[in-house]
């Protein structure tokens, strides 16, 4: 059913999005009268704007052979993609806007079909969400937008709106409804602070969040503050019933002191209460950023309340007549273990997998990037994440190029490193005699935007 009414609802909305000012050539006697009757209406204020890209990327990825990959057979994986984003929004005067995005995607290679073929094989870590092939899915939010079309063991197409949300600009404030993506927090690859879809710290693609369904409502508060409230329904994802249980409440006060700016928020997020604190300062000409938040859990887990923070700091200078970027930081996560086994079966820490809010086992963590432009067209970056504890970690290293103002190709790769039993070398999983291990791999990606 879903299939059937989202390519309709998606008709609809472009068809508002239609520019409303376009007339005939040949209007009737009846039209020029409305028209005139109407003189300076509101009509006339309406506009509209659109946007969107196409991105086709390919991989090639080596999975290691002490992983479940071995058991359907390893060897080189070649994966593709073709994604496309169609974006408008509909203005009315300098009093409300009306925003919706549309994406399509289709994906499949070698790694969903040796996935789906594991899922078969252990269908209780399937359902624990250790494996299995994954897309963007609508079970907790309050309307579900998203579809498949068709999908087999191969490939996948589907299609969702990832944006629907209606803006209002009254004197007092900013009050925004629907679908749409809020990022709190001052983090740069790990971001605790962002309760909302936080990106992966080893996502390079950060061109837009999942949005979420939500009321957000946003007010100036003394000469330098603004303060923003945040409320987030959804579902339970066994029952599909609205849940005040899986829901999130949140406050943030935003303000500046002597050139420092500070955050304050409060939030009840599912069944657990938070209080944060960041702040973002320069010391020259370089940007640090520091974030703390403290999460008292309801889950009765084997923790009861946890400190988590972030600090980074980012600087830009020339050498050798070339323009660098270089940014570090250092993560602590509370919640986080040493034993990565225990971690995996504990229920707060696999709850926060499974919610796209933590992407890590351990606790302390040092995250580096430097950029080096080369050319105004070509940019050279290196990423690295460290677990400190182990240590292991992950390299990232990717050239992107500037084919055209609109047209961007980026070539890179992933090189996982550890011993055996580290986080990124290999973690056992419970119950197998296997571990959990990321594949080195290979892209190469072509965007085009317009």
């Amino acid at each position: 059913m879903k299939s059937a009414i989202l390519p309709v609802l998606t008709i609809l909305l472009l068809a508002v999005f239609a520019p409303v000012r376009a007339e005939s050539a040949n209007p009737s006697e009846a039209t020029q009268a409305a028209a005139s009757d109407r003189g300076s209406g509101w009509l006339e204020n309406v506009d509209s704007d659109w946007g969107g890209y196409l991105k086709a990327r390919g991989s090639a990825s080596w999975p290691s052979s002490d992983t479940l990959y071995e058991l359907v057979g390893r060897g080189t994986y070649l994966d593709g993609s073709l994604e496309g984003r169609l974006k408008s929004e509909l203005f009315f005067g300098d009093f409300a806007t009306f925003e919706t995005h549309y994406e399509m995607v289709l994906a499949g290679g070698d790694t969903r079909r040796k996935i789906n073929a594991l899922a078969r094989i252990f269908p209780g870590l399937a359902a624990q969400g250790f494996i299995g092939s994954r897309i963007p899915e609508d079970d907790r939010r309050l309307v579900d937008l998203t579809s498949v079309i068709s999908e087999n063991d191969d490939l996948i197409l589907y299609h969702r709106i990832d944006r629907l949300a209606l803006t209002l600009k009254p004197s007092w404030g900013v009050v925004r409804v629907g679908r749409q993506a809020v990022t709190w927090g001052n983090g740069l690859l790990f971001n605790p602070m962002d309760l909302f879809n936080p990106f992966s710290p080893t996502d390079i693609e950060r061109d837009y969040k999942i949005g979420d369904d939500m009321v957000s409502v946003q007010a100036p508060l003394g000469g330098s503050g603004n303060l923003q409230f945040l409320y987030v329904p959804r579902r339970n994802p066994d029952t599909h019933h609205l849940s005040w249980e899986s829901s999130s409440l949140a406050a943030k006060y935003h303000f500046a002191v002597a050139g420092t700016e500070f955050d304050l928020m409060a939030a009840r997020h599912y069944s657990d209460y938070l209080l944060g604190l960041g702040s973002v300062g320069y010391l020259g000409d370089a940007a640090w950023r520091i974030d703390l938040t403290w999460t008292v859990l309801d889950s009765g887990g084997p923790s009861s309340d946890y400190l988590s923070l972030v600090a980074n700091m980012d600087y830009s200078w020339t050498w050798l007549e070339k323009n660098f970027y270089g940014l570090v930081e250092f993560y602590y996560s509370g919640i986080g273990e040493d034993d990565y086994r225990a971690a995996l079966l504990n229920p707060d820490i696999v709850e926060r997998l499974d919610r796209g809010e933590l992407y890590t086992l351990g606790r302390t963590y040092l995250g580096a990037s430097v950029t080096m432009e080369v050319h105004p067209l070509v940019n050279i970056i290196l990423s690295a994440i460290t677990n400190l504890h182990d240590p292991s970690g992950v390299l990232q290293p990717r050239v992107t190029y500037d084919l055209t103002q609109n047209m961007q190709l980026i070539a890179g790769g992933s090189i996982f490193w550890g011993s055996p039993g580290s986080e990124f070398g290999g973690v056992k999983i419970p119950g197998t005699g296997f571990t959990a291990r990321g594949a080195d791999a290979g892209y190469l990606w072509l965007s085009w935007y317009f």
